[in-house]
């Protein structure tokens, strides 16, 4: 069987080699500034991790012997604790440039993961007839094994009465379904957090509905959710999702 004919355009070996090297060191420095700027003291931190990891495996392979071969074993182990903590501090990087963001619950909601249903434009919005879009309240919806959770942001008073409304609502379509409400900011109250705990806030509530309950509740209420409101002018919430965060 005849080969096909080699496509001139297409680049050579090394080429790609070297492109995808490129692509993959670009993406290594925009994860490491992420991180970075969550903590500036992370270069100390893998340093530190890789000094001690060399020490432990100099000393014991001294014992046992092989000094260098278990250094080199002991300093490429170090590669693990090192990304797992390059990772931490990029995903709070990610949460720290978001935050305070309209838009910021459903860059968020990018980041979860299998198990929930969610959309990342706002069911409902409200701007106050303000034209800025800082001042904007808005209420995100997701649906799990939890049930349905409602998540506001923006101006206090605001979001609140929408969050209100949006439950009640809820609660009338889907009456034998759990509603819980959160609200991103600051300030006092048992269902007020940061952005960066969102997420595990939902994973931690709860379990009453079964996988194949979640879509069919999600279906219904997107359903006869009627029109989706109107996005203030200068938010995109499906262009906030931060690098460092771990897509959908």
């Amino acid at each position: 069987m005849a080969r096909a004919p080699k496509d001139p355009n297409r680049p050579g070996f090394l080429a790609r080699t070297r492109t995808s090297l490129t692509t993959r060191f670009d993406q290594f420095r925009q994860v490491f500034s992420l991180a970075r700027s969550a903590d500036p003291r992370l270069p100390f931190y893998l340093a530190g991790i890789v000094i001690l990891f060399t020490a432990a495996g100099y000393l014991l392979g001294a014992a046992m012997g092989h000094p260098v071969y278990m250094t080199v074993i002991f300093l490429m182990l170090a590669v693990l604790p090192c990304l797992w903590l390059l990772a931490r501090k990029a995903e709070a990087g990610a949460y720290g440039r978001i935050s305070g963001q309209r838009g910021e619950v459903g860059a968020a909601l990018g980041s979860i993961r299998r198990g929930w249903s969610y959309q990342q434009e706002p069911i409902a919005a409200d701007t106050g007839g303000s034209r800025d879009p800082m001042q904007a309240a808005l209420v995100y919806r997701a649906v799990g094994r939890p049930g349905v959770v409602l998540i506001a942001e923006g101006p206090t008073g605001r979001a609140m009465k929408m969050l209100s409304a949006e439950r009640k609502r809820t609660a009338r379509l889907i009456p034998n379904v759990p509603v819980h409400t959160f609200r991103v900011g600051t300030g006092n109250g048992p269902d007020v957090i940061a952005t960066k705990d969102l997420i595990k806030k939902m994973n931690g509530l709860d379990k009453v509905l079964t996988k194949h309950e979640v879509p069919q509740i999600d279906k219904r209420l997107r359903s006869i959710g009627g029109q989706r409101p109107p996005i203030p002018q200068g938010i995109d919430p499906t262009k906030m999702r931060s690098k460092g965060m771990r897509p959908r």
